[in-house]
């Protein structure tokens, strides 16, 4: 077996997430298929990369060397990928096109709708995806013009350099879903000590979500235990009181679940929309705050804290 980009990727996928089971997410394969790609290149090697710990996957002292040389030629083929697909794109004939990438947000069906209204003609494509990582180094290597990311506070993201920037909300506090028959589900805000008994759950592969949830329960001197999985499945355990779970503030109102802010607003994000330099961010940037300030509108939790701090979103209603 000769060793591929495509294996390489996988290797430095590994190693970046920790875990064979977020790695695959990111790779879009099934876990079983990473395991049995990992054993063949292990077996050609002749050692193992990593060692299968409790906590996750750790590369060995090969590994890392493998690691190291893998990184620079897995990053110039998708720069060197990118940047043939933007030729190709541009070469071709035909309406101009704005290619968006974003996080899971709220608000990107209104931001699309609003940027077809302001751009007729323009062939809008959508990437979502749950590393701001991944959306970012798109953006550099010219597969996507803009994307829409946020970042967990505490676990910061590196902009490339070369690309334009603006942060739509620098402190955007995530509030916490509930079962209605939660015994905190009747308070306006919630303590982390009202949750202290519950389990929580996370999605792990949502670059910086389990750091930034373990630091603040951590600082609350809290331990406990955690689910990990997406945020669909999350949102089921919720309703049938297994679980508690972080959620964005612009998350509307649902009859069998209740969102509320959680006091001090320990757990938040950085809102960023970045572009390559040939892109109108000022116009992509203008429709993309008119769409968060209807959604923050419209999420009733989220205008109440918007008013109590005396937010200027809090005008959109």
């Amino acid at each position: 077996m000769d060793l591929e980009v495509r294996h390489l990727k996988a290797l430095c996928a590994i190693a970046d997430t920790g875990s064979l089971h977020q790695a695959a997410r990111r790779l879009g394969v099934s876990q079983p298929s990473l395991t049995t790609q990992l054993q063949r290149i292990e077996r050609t090697m002749g050692a193992e990369l990593f060692r299968r710990e409790r906590t996750g996957c750790r590369p060995t002292l090969l590994g890392r060397v493998l690691l190291s040389r893998a990184r620079p030629l897995v990053d110039g083929m998708s720069t060197l990928v990118g940047a043939a697909m933007a030729e190709a794109e541009a070469a071709r004939a035909g309406a101009p096109g704005l290619r968006i990438g974003s996080t899971a947000s709220r608000v990107i069906g209104d931001w699309l709708r609003r940027l077809r209204i302001l751009l007729p003609g323009t062939d809008i494509s959508l990437r979502v995806d749950v590393s701001a990582r991944e959306l970012l180094g798109a953006v550099a290597a010219g597969r996507l013009d803009v994307a829409f990311v946020h970042e967990v506070e505490g676990c910061p993201i590196v902009v490339p350099d070369g690309l334009n920037r603006r942060v739509l909300l620098d402190r955007e506090p995530q509030f916490i879903s509930l079962s209605k028959d939660h015994p905190a589900a009747d308070l306006p805000v919630v303590d982390l000590r009202d949750l202290a008994a519950d389990r929580w759950m996370v999605d792990p592969s949502v670059d910086g979500e389990w750091d930034g949830v373990r630091r603040v329960l951590g600082d609350a001197g809290l331990d406990p235990p955690v689910l990990h999985g997406d945020y669909l499945t999350a949102a089921s355990l919720v309703v049938l009181g297994e679980a508690v779970a972080p959620c964005q503030p612009t998350t509307g109102p649902r009859d069998d679940m209740v969102i509320r802010p959680l006091r001090g607003d320990p757990l938040a994000v950085r809102l960023l929309l970045v572009s390559r330099p040939e892109t109108d961010i000022e116009a992509v940037y203008g429709e993309l705050e008119a769409a968060y300030r209807d959604a923050a509108g419209r999420a009733e939790e989220y205008h109440r804290w918007l008013l109590r701090h005396r937010s200027p979103l809090a005008q959109a209603a």
